[in-house]
């Protein structure tokens, strides 16, 4: 009788617990990944950052605006975001334009805008508005898009792109044109135009090279060989492939990583934090964030297929593929595997509107699964 009563609650209580995330048009699975990811990020964040409790704090309070913005965004319908999606786009835009004229100066970079009680980066409403805006032009258009479309949307994507890489912001720039062109590739393009487009991003970026900062040019030229300048340009990627090789398979321990610890690891808070993972948690730490990322790719991708319009799926694949292109480059720019573009790892990484704008993201796409059987014309 005990053993069927402690059963009969348990029922219960899962019960009452899926109807509240039913309520709130919340996934639980995806609901979970993400709590899994906050509290994986906070544990070593807390390290990287020197036992910071001002840092957690922080970070406490950008998750909580975070979350209030995914809860919000829940209940938005597909049709009222594809309605706000010109405007949300628009407004990006405009913001860019005042960040280039009397936007703050941080490091050496113009992309905040200083309203006096925050700082807030008006680049990271682009990774939202752009894949928007791309999916509400292609909704009510024949896929896959024609030529015509092809450069409707090559302006959509490359303008703020273009706005954000003079702040200069590589990353961010880099993470819009990949929400853009990810969109942009789910909505059908044959093999030939996508040889062609990878043909020309090729040109463009040949091109590019003459329009770079030279650090910036540092950057790349180093990522090829960082022994030709181990105490300047190359010493980031030098100390975090030592960070990674020196934790082996098990790693030596919460806050017992000598290159973090001790300081030889730069920005081991916030762009070098995958190393810090590797070195105090292994290789067993790594592949486990690894699988926590994959399970929330996996999801949003399955929640993303589960809708029922145009605009839905596409906006929401595009969020959720973003979102895998945030690890990869960040992993890849840690390992030495990509250039050093500046990309946090995504919820592990200190970092301010970034976290708003990701949680905002998922709340989207929960909101549009949630919405799937309510879309209309």
């Amino acid at each position: 009788m005990i053993e069927d009563s402690g059963y009969a609650r348990t029922r219960r209580t899962l019960s009452a617990s899926a109807k509240l995330l039913s309520a709130l048009n919340l996934d639980g699975p995806l609901l979970v990944g993400l709590g899994l990811l906050a509290l994986y990020g906070l544990a070593i964040l807390y390290s990287a950052s020197g036992q910071s409790l001002d840092t957690i704090l922080r970070t406490l309070i950008r998750l909580a605006l975070g979350t209030a913005a995914m809860l919000a965004l829940t209940h938005a319908s597909p049709n009222f975001l594809r309605r706000l999606s010109p405007w949300i786009y628009v407004l990006g835009v405009m913001l860019l334009l005042v960040v280039e004229l009397t936007g703050a100066i941080g490091k050496g970079a113009q992309r905040w805008l200083n309203l006096g009680i925050v700082r807030f980066q008006p680049s990271e409403v682009m990774k939202l508005a752009v894949p928007m805006l791309a999916a509400w032009y292609l909704h009510d258009r024949p896929l896959p898009p024609d030529l015509r479309a092809l450069l409707t949307l090559a302006v959509i994507i490359f303008l703020p792109a273009g706005l954000v890489a003079m702040q200069p912001d590589l990353g961010t720039a880099a993470l819009i044109a990949a929400s853009g062109a990810l969109l942009v590739l789910m909505a059908g393009l044959s093999l030939r135009i996508v040889v062609l487009l990878l043909g020309l991003a090729v040109a463009g970026a040949v091109g590019g090279w003459h329009f770079l900062h030279d650090y910036q040019r540092e950057r790349v030229l180093t990522f090829l060989n960082p022994e030709t300048d181990p105490l300047g340009a190359g010493y980031h990627i030098i100390q975090s492939q030592i960070a990674l090789g020196s934790g082996g398979v098990f790693g030596k321990g919460w806050m017992h990583g000598s290159q973090a610890q001790l300081q030889f690891l730069p920005e081991r808070s916030t762009d070098f934090i995958f190393a810090v993972v590797g070195e105090e948690f292994g290789l067993i730490g790594l592949l486990m964030l690894l699988a926590l990322y994959l399970f929330i790719v996996a999801r949003s991708v399955w929640l993303a297929m589960q809708t029922n319009d145009t605009y839905s799926r596409l906006l929401a694949l595009s969020l959720a593929l973003t979102f895998f292109v945030y690890v990869f480059i960040n992993a890849g720019m840690v390992s030495g595997l990509v250039p050093v573009v500046g990309v946090p790892l995504p919820l592990v990484s200190y970092g301010g509107t970034s976290v708003v704008t990701l949680l905002a993201g998922f709340g989207i796409v929960m909101g549009l699964y949630s919405h799937r059987k309510l879309v209309g014309s």
